[in-house]
């Protein structure tokens, strides 16, 4: 097998882990929360993770030694990844059904497509591509429309609408994270650099969870525990390394295409499962959203090496087109 085919297939690979396993991690989340408040629960997932996962890469030898800049610099990644965005998430399950937040979360592409483009002068995606941005945008206004009908009448409905709001904001946070990721990670084992973020992120959440006063309000049953154990194997250290890894190998909005392969996974999931409820606005504004999506992540991209085609990874263009 020759090397382009080599790295073609882990390509291929690394997609269908951060899919899969990432689709199912909202509902994970959904059922942690229940009984783990959501600093404590992010906090002891990503520490144990993260002291494991390092643990892993000294045995195998892999350089994990990194300088007091390289540390501060991981550091700030995984704490707008794991200690902002994903504890925004995780609070939001208390009151989001599982299948809406991961929708909601599906805008991600659109972040990466402006702080990518528009701040960090990067790659640049063709008119198509832009076109993305107003119909993804448009598809979380359906989402949440019923929401905002109601309104005035109903505190839940507010309080679930704000709460949805908030997801946006951590969708972006995602997004700066990975943008920073791509371009601070250089030179860096993409495994060693996970476990340190993993590891910074879960010390920072567990003393916001002291904070926040969680530990008086843990409840560790089984269940509780078995998703916090499912999150760490799956969500951590299967998924969140290969999207790492991804991030260093292939173009960024490639990589950004997980974000409408999750939503149909964690709805699937969040209906079989929980019972979340799947109506007319959420099948049309999931709908709206993938196809604004598609559109960012299968455009041209230009970069300073020219124009990358769609079509160079074929597991994308069967999702993407």
């Amino acid at each position: 097998m020759t090397g382009d085919r080599q790295h073609r297939w882990r390509v291929l690979f690394a997609f269908a882990l951060v899919y899969v396993f990432w689709g199912s991690t909202y509902l994970a989340i959904g059922i942690a929360v229940e009984h783990v408040p959501p600093m404590l629960m992010t906090g002891s997932r990503f520490l144990t993770a993260g002291v494991v996962m390092l643990g892993w890469c000294a045995l195998s030898g892999r350089r994990i030694a990194v300088s007091g800049g390289e540390l501060l610099r991981l550091g700030i990644i995984g704490a707008l990844l794991l200690s902002v965005s994903n504890p925004v998430l995780a609070r939001a399950e208390e009151v989001v059904p599982t299948g809406l937040a991961a929708l909601i979360i599906s805008i991600t592409p659109v972040w990466f497509l402006v702080i990518d483009s528009w701040i960090f002068r990067g790659d640049h995606l063709s008119r198509r591509g832009l076109s993305g941005i107003p119909l993804g945008l448009g598809g979380i206004v359906v989402l949440l429309w019923p929401k905002l009908q109601q309104m005035s009448s109903s505190a839940v409905d507010r309080r679930v609408l704000w709460t949805s709001l908030t997801l946006l904001g951590a969708s972006m946070a995602w997004a700066l994270g990975s943008a920073l990721s791509k371009r601070w990670q250089s030179g860096i084992d993409a495994f060693s650099a996970t476990g340190w973020q993993m590891t910074v992120a879960g010390a920072i959440n567990l003393s916001l969870a002291g904070v926040f006063g969680e530990y008086s309000r843990v409840r560790w049953t089984a269940q509780g525990v078995g998703a916090i154990v499912y999150l760490i194997i799956f969500g951590s250290w299967v998924g969140y390394s290969a999207y790492i890894w991804l991030l260093q190998n292939v173009p960024m909005p490639k990589v950004a295409t997980y974000a409408y392969v999750n939503p149909v996974v964690a709805v699937f999931l969040g209906w079989l499962v929980l019972h979340e409820a799947v109506d007319a606005y959420i099948l049309a504004g999931s709908a709206i959203i993938i196809a604004g999506v598609a559109l960012v992540t299968s455009a041209k991209v230009k970069s300073k090496a020219g124009v990358i085609e769609a079509e160079t990874l074929p597991a994308v263009e069967g999702t993407g087109d």
